[in-house]
Protein backbone atom coordinates (compact mmCIF):
# COMPACT_ATOMS: atom_id res chain seq x y z
CA UNK A 1 0.00 0.00 0.00
CA UNK A 2 3.05 2.39 0.72
CA UNK A 3 4.41 1.32 -2.70
CA UNK A 4 0.89 2.66 -4.31
CA UNK A 5 0.51 5.58 -2.50
CA UNK A 6 4.12 7.05 -3.45
CA UNK A 7 3.72 5.68 -7.19
CA UNK A 8 0.39 8.13 -7.01
CA UNK A 9 1.82 11.11 -5.51
CA UNK A 10 4.75 10.90 -7.65
CA UNK A 11 2.65 10.74 -10.95
CA UNK A 12 0.75 13.48 -9.55
CA UNK A 13 3.70 15.65 -8.78
CA UNK A 14 5.20 14.24 -12.33
CA UNK A 15 2.06 15.89 -14.33
CA UNK A 16 1.96 19.33 -12.17
CA UNK A 17 4.97 19.23 -12.94
CA UNK A 18 4.71 19.27 -16.65
CA UNK A 19 1.84 21.03 -17.11
CA UNK A 20 4.09 24.14 -14.88
CA UNK A 21 6.92 23.58 -17.59
CA UNK A 22 4.13 23.58 -20.67
CA UNK A 23 2.76 26.70 -18.99
CA UNK A 24 6.59 28.29 -18.55
CA UNK A 25 7.74 27.95 -22.12
CA UNK A 26 4.23 29.27 -23.17
CA UNK A 27 4.39 32.18 -21.01
CA UNK A 28 8.10 32.63 -22.11
CA UNK A 29 7.20 32.49 -26.26
CA UNK A 30 3.99 35.07 -25.74
CA UNK A 31 6.68 36.98 -23.99
CA UNK A 32 8.86 36.84 -26.46
CA UNK A 33 6.45 37.48 -29.27
CA UNK A 34 5.29 40.98 -27.42
CA UNK A 35 9.11 41.57 -27.08
CA UNK A 36 9.21 41.66 -31.08
CA UNK A 37 5.87 43.18 -31.47
CA UNK A 38 6.97 45.87 -29.17
CA UNK A 39 10.34 46.53 -31.49
CA UNK A 40 8.41 45.96 -34.45
CA UNK A 41 5.85 49.55 -33.17
CA UNK A 42 9.81 51.04 -32.05
CA UNK A 43 10.93 50.03 -35.81
CA UNK A 44 7.35 51.63 -37.41
CA UNK A 45 7.76 54.98 -35.38
CA UNK A 46 11.50 55.30 -36.58
CA UNK A 47 10.70 54.77 -40.41
CA UNK A 48 7.71 57.23 -39.61
CA UNK A 49 9.79 59.55 -37.85
CA UNK A 50 12.35 59.26 -40.83
CA UNK A 51 9.10 60.06 -43.50
CA UNK A 52 8.82 62.78 -41.58
CA UNK A 53 12.03 64.07 -41.63
CA UNK A 54 12.54 63.70 -45.60
CA UNK A 55 8.90 65.52 -45.84
CA UNK A 56 10.12 68.40 -43.88
CA UNK A 57 13.04 68.69 -46.39
CA UNK A 58 11.12 68.75 -49.07
CA UNK A 59 8.90 71.00 -47.90
CA UNK A 60 11.56 73.35 -47.27
CA UNK A 61 13.57 72.74 -50.39
CA UNK A 62 10.32 74.27 -52.12
CA UNK A 63 9.62 76.56 -49.63
CA UNK A 64 9.96 80.46 -50.34
CA UNK A 65 12.41 80.87 -47.41
CA UNK A 66 14.87 78.28 -47.03
CA UNK A 67 16.33 78.19 -43.46
CA UNK A 68 19.38 76.32 -44.46
CA UNK A 69 20.48 75.84 -40.53
CA UNK A 70 17.05 73.59 -40.12
CA UNK A 71 17.83 71.69 -43.64
CA UNK A 72 20.91 70.62 -42.50
CA UNK A 73 19.67 69.54 -38.87
CA UNK A 74 16.87 67.81 -39.99
CA UNK A 75 18.65 65.75 -42.51
CA UNK A 76 21.18 64.98 -39.60
CA UNK A 77 18.72 63.71 -37.77
CA UNK A 78 17.52 61.59 -41.02
CA UNK A 79 20.57 59.55 -40.16
CA UNK A 80 20.66 59.14 -36.98
CA UNK A 81 17.07 57.48 -37.56
CA UNK A 82 18.67 55.16 -39.96
CA UNK A 83 21.38 54.03 -37.61
CA UNK A 84 18.78 53.57 -35.26
CA UNK A 85 17.06 51.11 -37.48
CA UNK A 86 20.60 48.32 -37.72
CA UNK A 87 20.32 48.63 -33.64
CA UNK A 88 17.20 45.99 -33.98
CA UNK A 89 17.51 42.16 -35.05
CA UNK A 90 16.74 42.18 -38.89
CA UNK A 91 16.95 39.19 -41.04
CA UNK A 92 19.44 39.50 -44.21
CA UNK A 93 16.79 40.53 -46.35
CA UNK A 94 15.44 43.42 -44.12
CA UNK A 95 19.30 44.53 -43.39
CA UNK A 96 20.06 44.76 -47.55
CA UNK A 97 17.16 46.95 -47.50
CA UNK A 98 18.38 48.97 -44.66
CA UNK A 99 21.57 49.45 -46.61
CA UNK A 100 20.14 50.44 -49.92
CA UNK A 101 17.70 52.65 -47.39
CA UNK A 102 20.91 54.30 -45.58
CA UNK A 103 22.77 54.58 -49.02
CA UNK A 104 19.93 56.35 -50.62
CA UNK A 105 19.51 58.94 -47.56
CA UNK A 106 23.11 59.49 -47.69
CA UNK A 107 22.77 60.20 -51.78
CA UNK A 108 19.94 62.28 -50.79
CA UNK A 109 21.95 64.48 -47.76
CA UNK A 110 24.90 64.82 -49.93
CA UNK A 111 22.31 66.68 -52.94
CA UNK A 112 21.28 68.59 -50.52
CA UNK A 113 23.71 69.88 -49.28
CA UNK A 114 25.25 70.53 -52.64
CA UNK A 115 22.27 72.79 -53.61
CA UNK A 116 22.31 74.55 -50.39
CA UNK A 117 26.28 75.25 -51.11
CA UNK A 118 26.11 76.40 -54.42
CA UNK A 119 23.45 78.82 -53.34
CA UNK A 120 20.17 80.51 -54.80
CA UNK A 121 21.85 83.12 -56.71
CA UNK A 122 23.84 80.38 -58.91
CA UNK A 123 21.82 79.75 -61.77
CA UNK A 124 22.96 76.00 -61.33
CA UNK A 125 20.82 76.07 -57.89
CA UNK A 126 17.27 74.76 -59.15
CA UNK A 127 18.90 72.45 -61.31
CA UNK A 128 20.28 71.26 -57.27
CA UNK A 129 17.34 71.68 -55.87
CA UNK A 130 15.24 69.99 -58.54
CA UNK A 131 17.48 66.75 -58.23
CA UNK A 132 17.53 66.80 -54.50
CA UNK A 133 13.92 66.82 -54.31
CA UNK A 134 13.48 64.13 -57.19
CA UNK A 135 15.51 61.56 -54.73
CA UNK A 136 13.71 62.98 -52.06
CA UNK A 137 10.44 61.59 -53.83
CA UNK A 138 12.22 58.85 -54.27
CA UNK A 139 13.23 58.49 -50.84
CA UNK A 140 9.74 58.92 -49.72
CA UNK A 141 8.51 56.17 -52.10
CA UNK A 142 10.89 54.14 -50.81
CA UNK A 143 10.14 54.85 -46.79
CA UNK A 144 6.53 54.49 -47.36
CA UNK A 145 6.92 50.83 -49.16
CA UNK A 146 8.98 49.77 -46.18
CA UNK A 147 6.33 51.78 -43.72
CA UNK A 148 4.01 49.22 -45.00
CA UNK A 149 5.69 46.27 -44.96
CA UNK A 150 6.33 46.95 -41.25
CA UNK A 151 2.52 47.46 -41.17
CA UNK A 152 1.45 44.04 -42.94
CA UNK A 153 4.19 42.10 -40.66
CA UNK A 154 3.38 44.26 -37.38
CA UNK A 155 -0.23 42.79 -38.06
CA UNK A 156 0.72 39.28 -38.44
CA UNK A 157 2.59 39.41 -35.66
CA UNK A 158 0.23 40.98 -33.40
CA UNK A 159 -2.58 38.40 -34.64
CA UNK A 160 -0.09 35.70 -33.82
CA UNK A 161 0.38 37.19 -30.18
CA UNK A 162 -3.12 37.55 -29.47
CA UNK A 163 -3.82 34.08 -30.60
CA UNK A 164 -0.78 32.65 -28.32
CA UNK A 165 -2.05 34.50 -25.38
CA UNK A 166 -5.34 33.60 -25.37
CA UNK A 167 -4.22 29.69 -25.98
CA UNK A 168 -1.48 30.21 -23.53
CA UNK A 169 -4.90 31.51 -20.77
CA UNK A 170 -7.20 28.73 -22.38
CA UNK A 171 -4.01 25.89 -21.28
CA UNK A 172 -3.46 27.94 -17.94
CA UNK A 173 -7.47 27.63 -17.04
CA UNK A 174 -7.71 23.81 -18.51
CA UNK A 175 -4.40 23.35 -15.66
CA UNK A 176 -6.37 25.11 -12.86
CA UNK A 177 -9.43 23.68 -13.42
CA UNK A 178 -8.32 20.15 -14.37
CA UNK A 179 -5.86 20.16 -11.15
CA UNK A 180 -8.38 19.94 -8.18
CA UNK A 181 -10.19 17.49 -10.54
CA UNK A 182 -7.50 15.07 -10.95
CA UNK A 183 -5.91 15.63 -7.25
CA UNK A 184 -9.64 14.34 -5.88
CA UNK A 185 -9.45 11.56 -8.18
CA UNK A 186 -6.06 10.31 -7.23
CA UNK A 187 -7.61 11.41 -3.67
CA UNK A 188 -10.43 8.95 -4.05
CA UNK A 189 -8.27 6.10 -5.46
CA UNK A 190 -6.24 6.36 -2.69
CA UNK A 191 -8.99 6.44 -0.26
CA UNK A 192 -10.60 3.67 -1.91
CA UNK A 193 -7.43 1.64 -1.52
CA UNK A 194 -6.96 2.18 1.94
CA UNK A 195 -10.84 2.20 2.96
CA UNK A 196 -11.83 -1.12 0.93
CA UNK A 197 -9.56 -2.96 2.82
CA UNK A 198 -10.09 -1.60 6.19
CA UNK A 199 -13.97 -2.22 5.57
CA UNK A 200 -13.45 -5.82 4.86
CA UNK A 201 -11.09 -6.31 7.68
CA UNK A 202 -14.18 -4.40 10.09
CA UNK A 203 -16.84 -6.79 8.97
CA UNK A 204 -14.46 -9.30 9.41
CA UNK A 205 -14.11 -8.85 12.62
CA UNK A 206 -17.75 -7.97 12.99
CA UNK A 207 -18.31 -11.76 12.10
CA UNK A 208 -15.65 -12.72 14.31
CA UNK A 209 -17.78 -11.11 17.07
CA UNK A 210 -20.83 -12.53 15.70
CA UNK A 211 -19.64 -16.20 16.44
CA UNK A 212 -18.27 -16.99 12.89
CA UNK A 213 -15.30 -18.21 13.31
CA UNK A 214 -14.70 -20.33 10.00
CA UNK A 215 -15.11 -16.72 8.19
CA UNK A 216 -11.76 -15.60 6.28
CA UNK A 217 -10.10 -12.36 4.70
CA UNK A 218 -9.10 -13.29 1.21
CA UNK A 219 -8.06 -11.06 -1.66
CA UNK A 220 -6.01 -8.48 -0.27
CA UNK A 221 -2.47 -7.52 -0.77
CA UNK A 222 0.57 -5.42 0.62
CA UNK A 223 0.13 -4.73 4.41
CA UNK A 224 -3.58 -5.57 4.50
CA UNK A 225 -2.63 -8.86 3.02
CA UNK A 226 -0.22 -9.22 6.12
CA UNK A 227 -3.19 -7.77 8.13
CA UNK A 228 -5.26 -10.21 6.78
CA UNK A 229 -3.14 -13.40 7.34
CA UNK A 230 -2.61 -12.02 10.96
CA UNK A 231 -6.73 -12.18 11.44
CA UNK A 232 -7.36 -15.26 9.82
CA UNK A 233 -4.52 -16.93 11.83
CA UNK A 234 -6.47 -15.16 15.28
CA UNK A 235 -9.54 -16.53 13.35
CA UNK A 236 -8.15 -20.26 13.47
CA UNK A 237 -6.50 -19.94 16.81
CA UNK A 238 -9.27 -18.85 18.67
CA UNK A 239 -11.60 -21.42 17.11
CA UNK A 240 -8.63 -24.09 18.21
CA UNK A 241 -9.21 -22.29 21.58
CA UNK A 242 -12.67 -22.80 21.84
CA UNK A 243 -12.91 -26.01 20.43
CA UNK A 244 -10.47 -27.00 23.29
CA UNK A 245 -12.69 -25.01 25.78
CA UNK A 246 -15.30 -27.26 24.49
CA UNK A 247 -13.66 -30.57 24.87
CA UNK A 248 -12.56 -29.56 27.92
CA UNK A 249 -16.13 -28.43 28.99
CA UNK A 250 -17.16 -32.08 27.61
CA UNK A 251 -14.44 -34.23 29.91
CA UNK A 252 -15.39 -32.20 32.87
CA UNK A 253 -19.40 -33.09 31.94
CA UNK A 254 -18.37 -36.82 31.02
CA UNK A 255 -16.01 -37.04 34.16
CA UNK A 256 -19.25 -36.07 36.11
CA UNK A 257 -21.27 -38.22 34.63
CA UNK A 258 -18.70 -41.38 34.79
CA UNK A 259 -18.44 -41.04 37.93
CA UNK A 260 -22.10 -41.09 38.39
CA UNK A 261 -22.14 -44.11 36.58
CA UNK A 262 -19.18 -45.69 38.57
CA UNK A 263 -21.44 -45.46 41.58
CA UNK A 264 -25.12 -45.77 40.29
CA UNK A 265 -24.36 -48.80 38.28
CA UNK A 266 -21.07 -51.14 39.02
CA UNK A 267 -22.23 -52.19 42.10
CA UNK A 268 -25.09 -53.32 40.83
CA UNK A 269 -23.86 -54.76 37.46
CA UNK A 270 -21.79 -56.96 39.71
CA UNK A 271 -24.49 -58.08 41.65
CA UNK A 272 -26.39 -59.03 38.26
CA UNK A 273 -22.91 -60.74 36.99
CA UNK A 274 -22.57 -63.01 39.90
CA UNK A 275 -26.50 -63.78 40.10
CA UNK A 276 -25.74 -64.53 35.99
CA UNK A 277 -22.78 -67.00 36.29
CA UNK A 278 -24.47 -68.55 39.82
CA UNK A 279 -27.32 -68.91 37.50
CA UNK A 280 -25.36 -70.61 34.90
CA UNK A 281 -23.64 -73.36 36.92
CA UNK A 282 -27.03 -75.14 37.70
CA UNK A 283 -26.85 -78.39 36.01
CA UNK A 284 -30.68 -78.25 35.65
CA UNK A 285 -30.20 -75.69 33.05
CA UNK A 286 -30.41 -76.54 29.18
CA UNK A 287 -28.12 -76.35 27.18
CA UNK A 288 -30.24 -73.01 25.31
CA UNK A 289 -30.58 -71.93 28.55
CA UNK A 290 -27.14 -71.87 29.43
CA UNK A 291 -26.03 -70.12 26.50
CA UNK A 292 -28.76 -67.13 26.82
CA UNK A 293 -27.28 -66.74 30.96
CA UNK A 294 -23.38 -66.93 28.91
CA UNK A 295 -24.49 -64.09 26.52
CA UNK A 296 -26.16 -62.00 29.24
CA UNK A 297 -22.48 -61.93 30.96
CA UNK A 298 -20.78 -61.28 28.08
CA UNK A 299 -23.06 -58.30 27.64
CA UNK A 300 -22.28 -57.37 31.54
CA UNK A 301 -18.83 -57.64 31.59
CA UNK A 302 -18.94 -55.39 28.01
CA UNK A 303 -20.64 -53.20 30.02
CA UNK A 304 -17.88 -52.87 32.60
CA UNK A 305 -15.28 -52.32 30.17
CA UNK A 306 -17.37 -49.58 28.87
CA UNK A 307 -17.26 -48.26 32.19
CA UNK A 308 -13.85 -48.46 33.09
CA UNK A 309 -13.04 -46.91 29.63
CA UNK A 310 -14.85 -43.93 30.46
CA UNK A 311 -13.59 -43.82 34.03
CA UNK A 312 -10.11 -43.67 32.24
CA UNK A 313 -10.53 -41.30 29.66
CA UNK A 314 -12.34 -38.92 32.23
CA UNK A 315 -10.16 -38.93 34.83
CA UNK A 316 -7.21 -40.70 33.74
CA UNK A 317 -4.78 -41.62 35.97
CA UNK A 318 -1.58 -39.92 37.00
CA UNK A 319 1.41 -40.30 34.61
CA UNK A 320 4.40 -41.99 36.23
CA UNK A 321 7.26 -40.73 34.33
CA UNK A 322 10.13 -42.72 34.03
CA UNK A 323 13.02 -42.83 32.08
CA UNK A 324 11.46 -44.35 28.55
CA UNK A 325 12.66 -46.09 25.28
CA UNK A 326 10.17 -45.21 22.66
CA UNK A 327 11.77 -48.42 20.35
CA UNK A 328 11.85 -51.01 23.59
CA UNK A 329 8.00 -50.17 23.74
CA UNK A 330 7.10 -50.58 20.35
CA UNK A 331 8.76 -53.86 20.57
CA UNK A 332 6.94 -55.04 23.87
CA UNK A 333 3.77 -54.14 22.07
CA UNK A 334 4.72 -56.00 18.92
CA UNK A 335 5.82 -59.10 21.24
CA UNK A 336 2.89 -59.02 23.50
CA UNK A 337 -0.87 -58.60 21.45
CA UNK A 338 -0.25 -59.02 18.03
CA UNK A 339 0.88 -62.16 17.27
CA UNK A 340 2.37 -61.27 14.06
CA UNK A 341 5.18 -62.88 12.97
CA UNK A 342 7.91 -60.63 11.67
CA UNK A 343 9.02 -61.01 8.10
CA UNK A 344 11.95 -63.31 8.82
CA UNK A 345 10.05 -66.08 10.42
CA UNK A 346 9.57 -69.32 8.88
CA UNK A 347 6.36 -70.61 10.20
CA UNK A 348 4.40 -67.52 8.86
CA UNK A 349 0.52 -68.36 9.58
CA UNK A 350 -0.21 -64.93 8.97
CA UNK A 351 0.61 -62.94 6.25
CA UNK A 352 1.28 -59.76 7.85
CA UNK A 353 4.43 -58.46 7.41
CA UNK A 354 6.08 -55.88 9.63
CA UNK A 355 8.72 -53.90 8.35
CA UNK A 356 10.95 -51.49 11.15
CA UNK A 357 12.39 -48.67 10.41
CA UNK A 358 13.94 -47.67 13.91
CA UNK A 359 16.94 -44.59 14.58
CA UNK A 360 18.47 -46.68 17.28
CA UNK A 361 19.85 -43.11 18.61
CA UNK A 362 17.11 -41.55 19.56
CA UNK A 363 17.30 -40.27 23.33
CA UNK A 364 15.10 -41.74 26.21
CA UNK A 365 12.46 -39.37 26.85
CA UNK A 366 10.53 -39.12 30.66
CA UNK A 367 6.96 -40.77 29.85
CA UNK A 368 4.85 -43.46 31.77
CA UNK A 369 5.50 -46.71 30.20
CA UNK A 370 2.28 -48.26 30.77
CA UNK A 371 0.14 -45.53 29.28
CA UNK A 372 2.77 -45.51 26.18
CA UNK A 373 1.73 -49.35 26.03
CA UNK A 374 -1.60 -48.53 25.72
CA UNK A 375 -1.58 -45.77 23.09
CA UNK A 376 0.42 -47.99 20.95
CA UNK A 377 -1.07 -51.16 22.07
CA UNK A 378 -4.35 -49.67 20.74
CA UNK A 379 -2.61 -48.58 17.15
CA UNK A 380 -1.05 -51.53 16.49
CA UNK A 381 -3.99 -53.32 16.99
CA UNK A 382 -6.33 -51.26 15.20
CA UNK A 383 -4.05 -51.91 12.24
CA UNK A 384 -3.79 -55.49 12.07
CA UNK A 385 -7.86 -55.46 12.46
CA UNK A 386 -8.03 -53.22 9.25
CA UNK A 387 -5.80 -55.71 7.31
CA UNK A 388 -7.67 -59.36 8.22
CA UNK A 389 -4.88 -61.48 6.88
CA UNK A 390 -2.91 -59.91 4.29
CA UNK A 391 -1.05 -56.82 4.76
CA UNK A 392 2.61 -54.39 5.68
CA UNK A 393 2.49 -52.71 9.10
CA UNK A 394 5.58 -50.30 8.91
CA UNK A 395 6.33 -48.69 11.75
CA UNK A 396 8.86 -45.95 11.37
CA UNK A 397 10.47 -44.29 14.54
CA UNK A 398 12.82 -41.08 14.27
CA UNK A 399 13.98 -37.71 15.87
CA UNK A 400 13.57 -34.12 14.93
CA UNK A 401 16.67 -32.58 16.51
CA UNK A 402 15.61 -28.89 15.63
CA UNK A 403 11.74 -29.66 16.91
CA UNK A 404 13.79 -31.60 19.63
CA UNK A 405 10.80 -34.86 19.45
CA UNK A 406 10.53 -37.79 18.56
CA UNK A 407 7.80 -38.83 16.00
CA UNK A 408 6.79 -42.38 15.60
CA UNK A 409 4.93 -43.39 12.04
CA UNK A 410 2.21 -46.39 11.85
CA UNK A 411 1.53 -47.78 9.49
CA UNK A 412 -0.56 -50.20 7.24
CA UNK A 413 -2.11 -51.09 4.26
CA UNK A 414 -5.57 -51.79 4.86
CA UNK A 415 -8.77 -50.63 4.02
CA UNK A 416 -8.36 -46.79 4.86
CA UNK A 417 -10.40 -44.61 6.23
CA UNK A 418 -13.37 -42.11 4.65
CA UNK A 419 -12.89 -38.52 5.40
CA UNK A 420 -16.24 -38.75 7.21
CA UNK A 421 -14.97 -41.66 9.39
CA UNK A 422 -11.67 -39.79 9.73
CA UNK A 423 -13.02 -36.49 11.36
CA UNK A 424 -14.74 -38.34 14.33
CA UNK A 425 -12.58 -41.35 15.22
CA UNK A 426 -10.78 -39.58 17.99
CA UNK A 427 -14.87 -38.97 19.68
CA UNK A 428 -15.59 -40.41 22.83
CA UNK A 429 -17.72 -43.59 22.07
CA UNK A 430 -17.99 -43.36 18.08
CA UNK A 431 -16.12 -47.01 16.62
CA UNK A 432 -17.33 -48.27 13.71
CA UNK A 433 -16.67 -51.81 15.33
CA UNK A 434 -19.75 -54.29 16.24
CA UNK A 435 -17.96 -54.62 19.90
CA UNK A 436 -16.14 -51.78 20.47
CA UNK A 437 -16.49 -49.09 22.91
CA UNK A 438 -15.37 -46.32 21.06
CA UNK A 439 -13.09 -45.22 23.79
CA UNK A 440 -9.72 -46.47 22.53
CA UNK A 441 -8.71 -43.23 20.38
CA UNK A 442 -10.37 -41.06 22.55
CA UNK A 443 -8.16 -42.83 25.16
CA UNK A 444 -5.27 -43.08 23.03
CA UNK A 445 -4.74 -38.87 22.32
CA UNK A 446 -5.76 -37.76 26.03
CA UNK A 447 -2.29 -39.59 27.31
CA UNK A 448 -0.47 -38.18 24.05
CA UNK A 449 -1.40 -34.72 24.92
CA UNK A 450 -1.01 -35.84 28.56
CA UNK A 451 2.44 -36.09 27.87
CA UNK A 452 2.55 -32.94 25.77
CA UNK A 453 2.32 -34.19 22.27
CA UNK A 454 0.12 -34.45 19.52
CA UNK A 455 -1.62 -37.44 16.97
CA UNK A 456 -2.69 -37.58 13.66
CA UNK A 457 -4.49 -39.84 11.13
CA UNK A 458 -3.71 -39.48 7.19
CA UNK A 459 -5.70 -42.12 4.98
CA UNK A 460 -6.15 -42.72 1.62
CA UNK A 461 -9.07 -45.06 1.57
CA UNK A 462 -8.62 -48.52 -0.26
CA UNK A 463 -5.15 -47.81 0.23
CA UNK A 464 -4.18 -47.49 3.98
CA UNK A 465 -3.92 -45.35 6.96
CA UNK A 466 -0.85 -44.12 8.95
CA UNK A 467 -1.11 -42.40 12.72
CA UNK A 468 1.75 -40.22 13.30
CA UNK A 469 2.99 -39.89 17.17
CA UNK A 470 4.85 -37.17 18.38
CA UNK A 471 6.60 -36.80 21.37
CA UNK A 472 8.11 -33.86 23.18
CA UNK A 473 12.35 -34.23 24.40
CA UNK A 474 13.15 -31.69 26.80
CA UNK A 475 12.37 -30.13 30.27
CA UNK A 476 10.14 -27.86 28.88
CA UNK A 477 7.87 -29.35 26.56
CA UNK A 478 4.84 -30.94 28.29
CA UNK A 479 5.20 -34.18 31.04
CA UNK A 480 8.20 -35.56 28.72
CA UNK A 481 10.46 -33.18 30.37
CA UNK A 482 9.41 -34.05 34.05
CA UNK A 483 12.14 -35.23 35.92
Amino acid sequence: MKKKIIIGLSLFTLIFFLATVYVIINIQSTTSGLDNLIKLHQVEILREHLLIHISRVQTDLKGGERDEKNIISTINNMGKVADACFNCHHNEDVKNKLVDLRAHIQEYKDSVTSALVVGEGNPIFPMKVDKAFRIGEDLIIEVNNMITMTSRRLDEKTRFALKKIADTKSTLYIVLALGPVFASLLSLILIKAITSPLNTILDATRRLKAGDLDYRVISLKDEFGEVADSFNEMAGSLKQQLLNMQRTEQLRVCGQIATGLAHEIKNPLAGIKVSMEVLSEDSSLSKEDRDVLSQVIGEVRRIEALLKGLLNFAKPPVPQLTTTNINNIIDICLTFSIKIPSSSSKNNSNAITVVKNYDNNIPAIMADQMQLQQVFLNLLLNAVEAMPGVGTLTINISHNVEERSLNVAISDTGRGISKEVMNKIFQPFFTTKLKGTGMGLAITRRIIEEHGGSIHVESDPGKGTTFRVTLPIGKDRGLGGME
